[in-house]
């Protein structure tokens, strides 16, 4: 497995202990539809969670969040709308983005209502 798969694994993982230890149940990881993949999907007093994680073993290339791209928005979005009505699901959602940086000191940051796909603002 190439380096970046690993670390991205590893961040998943560390993402979804984050989550568990903050009481919420993982319902979820690595769900996939067509070309897109939901990390992590979770649910919290009653709100499912889409959480997208990235991880960098450095910052030196700028923080993981920032490469959430609109592209990557939107495979969320159809993803997470397929999951939905396959479950039936009209309750509240939310989009989280977990960024995790490993070293030199570990830092994970979760950012709630990170995005809403097909908002333009």
């Amino acid at each position: 497995m190439a380096r970046h798969n690993e670390i991205g694994k590893l961040g998943e993982k560390m993402a979804k202990s984050y989550l568990v230890e903050r009481g919420y149940d993982i319902l979820e990881t690595n769900w996939t539809f067509g070309k897109a993949e939901l990390d992590i999907i979770a649910q919290l007093d009653g709100v499912m969670v889409f959480v997208e994680v990235k991880t960098r073993e450095f910052r030196r290339f700028g923080y993981p969040e920032e490469s959430v791209t609109p592209k990557k928005i939107q495979l969320i979005y159809e993803a997470s709308s397929e999951y939905m009505g396959r479950l039936k699901y009209e309750g509240e959602i939310r989009f989280d983005i977990i960024s995790i940086i490993l070293k030199p000191k570990l830092e994970i940051v979760q950012f709630k209502d990170a995005f809403f796909p097909g908002w333009d603002g």
